[in-house]
């Protein structure tokens, strides 16, 4: 990626210097942009040109968040150079949440936690376009065909019959959910820090619309892992610092159920050689909730 190519970029003519950013999993070249003037970071992000378009959908979220006071990146610019498509925003300082958060301690985690609930919560105020439809159609649709996946795949996990038919016990309390944003990434591994305080989420690129609650996975799956302190901090602060009740515990675990199918059907089929790692995943969450003979996490008290 060329000093030249950059500074046919509208917005960075005047561009000072560019540091490629290597950390992430997206396949977006991306760079650290300074400008001249010394004051202002910019994130410029490249792509191939069949991901304008959905990367304009993105670029407009991050516009709509901004409507709803989230911290995050701020879209400056969108659009084409060369052969390749571009998206500019503001740069979030600071450092990866799940890096730093061994460092603090369990209060200072607990409290990030609280922050990061109430962001999470202030994203959930944007409501899905009217073509999209209800949560309960898209996911119930989604959910029978990891089943039957996961059925056809030679990977088995415990008790599977025992999950199968807590889900369909289940299963109809989605029907009538709201149809909101979802991030549908939210963990530490996408939250910036900065002196021990919470200071922005990142990549939006992966959003979705439908329950709010499903975006509480994350925590079963990743963060509680990391930080069981800042996993019912999250919780708390979402509801306000308030307990949830007991529809949410069974949504939640309604979702984790869910998840253990869609795990298996999707390590499977993306990445084999790390099945016994994601196996792993599974069953401490699986262990967390008793096969789901309990609703609420044993690690959360």
């Amino acid at each position: 990626m060329s000093k030249t190519l950059i500074k046919q970029i509208p917005k960075l003519s005047n561009c000072k210097e560019a540091f490629e950013i290597k950390k992430g999993f997206s396949s977006d070249e991306k760079f650290l942009i300074h400008m001249q003037d010394g004051k202002n970071k910019l994130l410029l992000r490249m792509f191939a040109l069949e991901a304008l378009e959905l990367k304009k959908k993105e670029y407009s979220i991050l516009e709509r968040m901004q409507d709803y006071d989230v911290t995050c990146s701020k879209p400056i610019s969108i659009g084409e150079v060369g052969n390749r498509g571009y998206m500019i925003t503001s740069y979030l300082e600071g450092k990866d949440a799940e890096d730093e958060i061994v460092k603090y301690s369990e209060l200072e985690q607990y409290r990030l936690g609280i922050e990061a609930g109430k962001e999470l919560r202030k994203m959930h105020q944007l409501t899905a376009p009217s073509h999209i439809s209800s949560w309960y159609v898209r996911k119930a649709e989604k959910h029978k065909k990891y089943i039957d996946a996961y059925l056809a795949c030679e990977v088995k996990i415990e008790n599977d019959q025992k999950l199968i038919s807590f889900i369909d016990e289940n299963i109809h309390l989605m029907k009538h959910r709201p149809n909101l944003f979802q991030h549908d990434d939210f963990h530490l591994g996408n939250i910036i820090v900065t002196n021990k305080k919470f200071a922005g989420t990142i990549d939006f690129g992966s959003f979705d619309w439908g329950d709010p609650i499903h975006e509480f996975l994350k925590v079963g799956i990743f963060s509680r892992g990391v930080s069981i302190p800042f996993s019912i901090g999250q919780i708390r602060g979402y509801f306000n610092n308030k307990e949830p009740d007991e529809d949410f515990w069974r949504l939640y675990s309604l979702y984790l159920a869910m998840c253990v199918f869609s795990t298996v059907v999707w390590t499977t089929n993306t990445i084999p050689n790390q099945m016994n790692e994601m196996l792993d995943k599974v069953y401490l969450y699986l262990e967390d909730h008793d096969f789901f003979n309990r609703i609420k996490p044993k690690w959360y008290q």
